[in-house]
């Protein structure tokens, strides 16, 4: 389970304090597929960087299966996969191969189990054609691919995406939504963001909305159909934050 409990995250860019996370709670159970909405700037990537133990809260606290992501972010970087939109972490002078060895390395992986889960992971990907390649040729979706197997190259039960996506072609974007379901199946914990409403309603069980820092509504995405009384989660959406401005203004 993750639980988030009143987290505040606040950046100070020069002489200014910006709050990028207003006394954010909800918890995720293990096994959900959520989807985290909101626009640019709305604090998503600062929350699953939170999540990810890349930065510190402010005020509050985040527990990842118990452990404290302050004080555990060792233990918890052992069980999660990150992926962050633009961030492929990918070493150009290396090959695919060798970038997704070097990282289940960092892991701990042996060298058999590392060649099982590559070769399992470029099948998969249709990057078998280029998995010996140097990844600073690569196209931005190949480099998305390669960067997608590394989030996984150690089996972890927790994934962070942020825009996954992002730079995919169609077929790409289709064996990515497969691998969600497979992961799924597995129990694996996801959490993504994305712009593309029809990718959460399609992956999603349930769905955390952002706007300026606050959590405007978290919950099951059926609950939410009936709340709302239709399914058009575009409409939703835009209504949520049109609701959420007013009550900012007021």
């Amino acid at each position: 389970m993750i639980h988030i409990q009143d987290v505040t995250k606040t950046f100070k860019d020069k002489k200014i304090f910006v709050t990028a996370l207003k006394h954010v709670t909800f918890s995720i159970q293990p096994g959900q597929v959520v989807g985290l909405l909101g626009e640019n700037g709305a604090g998503k990537t600062t929350l699953l960087r939170s999540i990810a133990t890349l930065l510190q809260p402010t005020e509050g606290s985040i527990t990842v299966n118990g452990f404290d992501t302050v004080k555990d972010a060792n233990e918890i970087k052992r069980k999660i996969g990150v992926l962050f939109g633009g961030e492929t972490g990918l070493y150009d002078r290396l090959t695919a191969r060798e970038n997704l060895e070097y990282f289940a390395s960092l892991y701990g992986l042996s060298k058999h189990e590392t060649k099982v889960r590559i070769d399992e992971l470029a099948r998969m990907f249709g990057m078998r054609d280029y998995l010996n390649r140097k990844v600073g040729g690569f196209s931005k979706g190949m480099r998305q691919k390669v960067a997608i197997a590394r989030t996984l190259i150690h089996n972890p039960d927790i994934i962070l995406f942020d825009e996954p996506t992002t730079g995919l072609d169609i077929t790409s974007s289709n064996v990515f939504r497969q691998l969600v379901h497979q992961l799924k199946r597995d129990q694996k914990t996801i959490i993504f963001s994305s712009h593309i409403m029809e990718e959460v309603t399609l992956l999603c069980d349930s769905v955390a909305m952002m706007h300026k820092g606050e959590l405007v509504y978290q919950g099951e995405l059926e609950a939410l159909y009936q709340e709302e009384g239709t399914k058009d989660l575009n409409y939703i959406f835009m209504s949520k934050l049109v609701r959420g401005s007013e009550h900012y203004a007021s």
